[in-house]
């Protein structure tokens, strides 16, 4: 994670060179917290550079980061729900023809920040704890900046942060 952003001191809006560049891994740190795969974590990135695409017409410069986190996780909420929403689609007849992909950079960066056992750990809590404790202690947002992203009460935030921190322990302990 980097500290303040050069492009929001300055006051400018960046491209979505500069964004897709400088912050696609922070982007994808939070997709992998969030979703617990390689797989889900770069499709969650993806779709976010499109919103990002979207919305930099709109941007007001303040904490791109935060920002961004915020677009990652309306994402990863966006399609955790449309996955309840329809089944999942089934392996092809012959799983053989499909070559599995080493692991990118991104990915081997990821797992290096947190021990397997940690990350099991964190996809194993509720959706919105999850969530919580992600934002919290991996993108750096503050409570206040979770409960505007989040659209939920600031006392649910901070319970939410505090119920799934206890629960890592209960795990890992």
């Amino acid at each position: 994670m980097t500290g303040a952003d050069p492009t929001d001191a300055a006051g400018t809006v960046p491209t979505w060179e500069e964004v897709a560049r400088d912050h696609s891994r922070f982007m994808y740190s939070v997709a992998y917290r969030l979703a617990g795969n390689h797989s889900d974590a770069e499709d969650v990135v993806q779709e976010s550079l499109l919103r990002v695409r979207r919305g930099l017409v709109n941007y007001t410069p303040g904490s791109l980061q935060g920002w961004l986190a915020r677009i990652v996780t309306n994402v990863f909420l966006d399609e955790t729900r449309r996955r309840k929403r329809r089944p999942q689609t089934a392996l092809p007849d012959d799983p053989d023809r499909i070559i599995a992909g080493g692991l990118g950079a991104d990915e081997e960066l990821a797992m290096r920040s947190l021990p397997d056992h940690i990350q099991d750990a964190l996809a194993g809590l509720q959706d919105e704890y999850r969530m919580a404790v992600v934002l919290c202690d991996v993108a750096g947002m503050s409570y206040g900046e979770i409960a505007d992203q989040t659209g939920v009460p600031l006392g649910t935030v901070r319970s939410r942060v505090h119920r799934g921190r206890m629960r890592l322990r209960e795990v890992l302990s």
